[in-house]
C-alpha cells in the first residue's frame, strides 16, 4: 500500500462525518477529482485505505497529493456543489460532456395579439410555450414547415396590431398567412388557430389529419379539385411528419429516457426525448474512461451535470439505474432546477421499463458504432504509421512523419514545403515554408538539399540557445517527394552537419514506388493497403502545401513587377498603394484625387498611375 504524508494522513484523521464535496489535488495543486459523500469520513478515508479499486480510481489514488473538503447541510446541497465545482474546475478524472450544444426548439409567446413561431436556442422563463427539443435546426425547421402548409400562421416580424391596416404580402395571396396586418382577421379567429397548432406541436395530429380530411372531401365534392389536390399534399406532409417519429404507447407528458452503455473503457449514455407520446429525438453522449465504473454512479454524474445546462427539464424523467437513495435527492433537485414539478424513476417492469430498454439498445448501438469509427480511424492513422514504419525497416512507432516537396516554374520562385503528420494526421501548425536562396534555375536535388540543412541547421540552434520550439522537435521518419537521387541529395544535407539522419524513404509518383537509401530495388506496397495510403496522403499534402504558397508568390511577384514599370513608383509607393487599395483591380479603378491622396504620392505620380490604367483598359 501507498505511504501517505504525514500531513496527509493527520487531514485523513480529522475528516468529519458530515455529506459535502471532496477535490483530490495533485502535485502541482491542480484539482483531479470533485465528488460528494453522505459522509466524508468514510468515503474518503476508502481512497487512502481501501486496495481494491476500479482502474480509473487507481490512476487517480496515484496521482493524489493532498486534498481539501466542503462541508454542506443536506446531501442535495452538495449535488448542487459537486456540479458546480466541476463545472469550475473540469477536474480530469470526473464526468465531463464534451458536448455543450444547444438544441433549437419553437418558441410561442401566447401573450401577444398575433404570435408567430420563433426558433431559439435558449429558453427563458418569459411565460411563452416551449417545444422540443429538436435535434438540428434543419429538424426545427421542417417542423415549422409542416406546420406552415397546414396552418396559415404569419412568419413576419411586424409589430401587431398596427396603427393603421397595411396591403398584404404575397404569403396571404398564397393562402399561407391569415393577414392580421392588414386586418383580415380578429384575435379571436387567430387565437382558433394557435390553439390547433399547439395541439399539433403537442402531437394530436390526428385531429388535424381530421380536419383536412374533412376539408378535401368538401372540396372535391364542389368539384374544385385544385383545392382538394393541395389539402390532399398537406395531408401527405403531415402523415410524412408522423412517420419519422416513433410512436410510444405510453402518457401524453413529457418525458426524456436515460440509458448507458459500456464497454470496459468508455460509456454511452442516450437520452431520448418523447414529447406529446412521441419520440421526436435523441442523443449520445461519450464519458471517457467510465467503461468500468459503476453505472449508476455513471449516470448520476451525467445526469447532475446535463440538467444544470440543459433549456428544458421534462415533467418526466426515466433512467435506467441509480445508486441507493440517490433518486429521491435528484428529484427533489431537479424539482427546484425546474421550479414545477418532476418525477425521477427506475423503472424495472412494465411499459416504462420497456422505453428505457429501446434507450439502452440505442446507447449500445451508439457505443458500437463509434468504437468502430475509432477502429477505422486507428487503422488510417496510427495503425498505417506502424505499418509503414515496418515497411521501411523502422524499428519504432514514427510519432513524427515530416513530408518534403518542391515547387517551382522553371526555377523562378523556387520554394519548399514541409508537413508534418503526428500519429498519423496531418499537423498544421507544424508546416513550414522555406524560400530557396542559394540555387538557381530548377534544381530539386539541390533545393532538397539545402531545406534539410537548413531545417536541421534550425534544430541545433535551438537546441544550444534553449530558445524556441519551432524545429527542435525532430521527426521519426522522412518523406521525400521522389526518387533514389531526391533521397540522396537530402539525406547527405544531414550527414554534412554530422547528424545521424532518421530513417527516410522516397516516393516516386510513376508506379508509387518507395525507394530506400542505397537501395537497388523499390518497395512496392499494394495501393490498397494503408500504409501506402498513408504514404500517398502526405506525399500530396506536401505538393497541395507548397503549390499554394508558391502560386501565391508567383501573383505577388507579378503585382509588383507591374506597379514598378509605372515610372515614379518604386517599392515604398507601390507599398502604399497596395496597403491603400488591396488589389490591382482597385488601383486601376482608383480616381486621380484619390490616388494622390495615398501616403507617399504626389500629383505627378497619380497621373503616371491613371495613364498606366487607361493603357490596360
Amino acid at each position: 500500500m501507498k505511504r501517505w504524508s504525514e500531513k496527509l494522513e493527520e487531514k485523513i484523521a480529522m475528516l468529519p462525518d458530515s455529506p459535502g464535496c471532496y477535490l483530490m489535488k495533485n502535485a502541482g495543486g491542480t484539482v483531479i477529482y470533485v465528488g460528494k459523500a453522505v459522509n466524508l469520513k468514510n468515503r474518503v478515508r476508502s481512497y487512502f485505505r481501501i486496495t481494491a479499486h476500479t482502474p480509473k480510481v487507481e490512476a487517480m489514488i496515484s496521482h493524489i497529493d493532498d486534498f481539501e473538503i466542503l462541508l454542506c447541510e443536506t446531501n442535495l446541497e452538495a449535488l448542487i456543489l459537486e456540479c458546480n465545482l466541476i463545472k469550475h474546475y473540469r477536474p480530469y478524472y470526473n464526468i465531463l460532456l464534451k458536448d455543450d450544444k444547444h438544441y433549437p426548439y419553437l418558441k410561442a409567446d401566447l401573450s401577444q395579439p398575433f404570435p408567430r413561431l420563433e426558433i431559439t436556442r435558449r429558453l427563458e422563463k418569459d411565460g411563452a410555450k416551449y417545444f422540443g427539443p429538436y435535434i438540428g435546426a434543419s429538424a426545427v425547421r421542417q417542423v415549422i414547415e409542416a406546420v406552415r402548409d397546414v396552418f396559415p400562421l404569419r412568419s413576419c416580424r411586424q409589430v401587431l396590431p398596427p396603427t393603421r391596416p397595411k396591403r398584404p404580402c404575397m404569403n396571404y395571396e398564397l393562402g399561407r398567412c391569415l393577414a392580421p396586418c392588414a386586418g383580415f382577421c380578429t384575435r379571436e379567429q387567430y387565437a382558433d388557430l394557435m390553439a390547433g397548432v399547439m395541439n399539433f406541436l403537442n402531437g394530436d395530429y390526428e385531429s388535424v389529419l381530421k380536419k383536412l380530411r374533412t376539408e378535401m372531401e368538401e372540396a372535391a365534392a364542389a368539384m374544385r379539385y385544385e383545392k382538394a389536390a393541395k389539402i390532399r399534399d398537406k395531408i401527405r406532409d403531415v402523415q410524412g411528419l408522423m412517420e419519422r417519429q416513433i410512436a410510444l404507447q405510453t402518457d401524453r407528458s413529457e418525458q426524456d429516457l436515460i440509458a448507458l452503455a459500456q464497454d470496459g473503457l468508455d460509456a454511452m449514455v442516450q437520452v431520448l426525448y418523447v414529447r406529446g407520446g412521441r419520440m421526436i429525438g435523441g442523443d449520445h453522449f461519450v464519458l471517457a474512461r467510465e467503461g468500468g465504473e459503476d453505472p449508476g454512479e455513471v449516470l448520476a454524474g451525467f445526469m447532475i451535470q446535463y440538467y444544470e445546462n440543459a433549456g428544458l427539464i421534462p415533467r418526466n424523467v426515466l433512467c435506467q439505474e441509480l445508486p441507493d437513495g440517490m433518486t429521491e435527492q435528484l428529484e427533489g433537485w431537479l424539482r427546484q432546477k425546474k421550479g414545477s414539478a418532476v418525477t425521477l424513476a427506475t423503472p424495472r417492469r412494465g411499459e416504462k421499463h420497456d422505453l428505457i430498454v429501446l434507450a439502452a439498445k440505442n446507447a449500445a448501438d451508439a457505443l458500437e458504432k463509434r468504437n468502430a469509427r475509432r477502429t477505422i480511424h486507428e487503422e488510417r492513422t496510427v495503425g498505417a504509421a506502424q505499418k509503414l514504419a515496418e515497411a521501411v525497416g523502422l524499428d519504432r512507432f514514427p510519432r513524427r512523419i515530416e513530408g518534403y516537396d518542391i515547387s517551382n516554374t522553371q526555377g523562378v520562385q523556387s520554394v519548399a514545403a514541409m508537413v508534418v503528420f503526428i500519429d498519423g494526421e496531418p499537423a498544421r501548425k507544424e508546416y513550414r515554408h522555406f524560400r530557396i536562396r542559394t540555387v538557381e534555375g530548377a534544381d530539386d536535388f539541390a533545393s532538397l538539399y539545402e531545406t534539410l540543412k537548413r531545417r536541421y541547421a534550425h534544430a541545433l540552434q535551438e537546441k544550444e540557445s534553449g530558445e524556441g520550439n519551432r524545429f527542435s522537435d525532430l521527426p521519426d521518419l522522412i518523406l521525400i517527394d521522389g526518387g533514389p537521387q531526391q533521397l540522396r541529395f537530402a539525406r547527405q544535407a544531414i550527414l554534412d552537419l554530422n547528424l545521424e539522419p532518421p530513417v527516410m524513404f522516397g516516393l516516386a509518383e510513376k508506379r508509387e514506388e518507395i525507394w530506400l537509401p542505397g537501395a537497388e530495388e523499390p518497395i512496392l506496397l499494394d495501393h490498397s493497403t494503408p500504409e501506402l495510403q498513408l504514404a500517398q496522403r502526405i506525399r500530396d499534402e506536401a505538393h497541395r502545401f507548397g503549390i499554394i504558397h508558391h502560386r501565391g508568390l508567383r501573383e505577388k511577384a507579378s503585382l509588383h513587377s507591374r506597379l514598378e514599370d509605372i515610372p515614379g513608383i518604386g517599392p515604398a509607393r507601390r507599398k502604399e498603394l497596395l496597403k491603400a487599395f488591396g488589389s490591382l483591380k482597385a488601383i486601376r479603378e482608383a480616381d486621380l484625387e484619390t490616388l494622390a491622396g495615398v501616403r507617399g504620392m504626389n500629383r505627378t505620380a497619380a497621373e503616371a498611375v491613371r495613364a498606366w490604367s487607361q493603357q490596360g483598359k
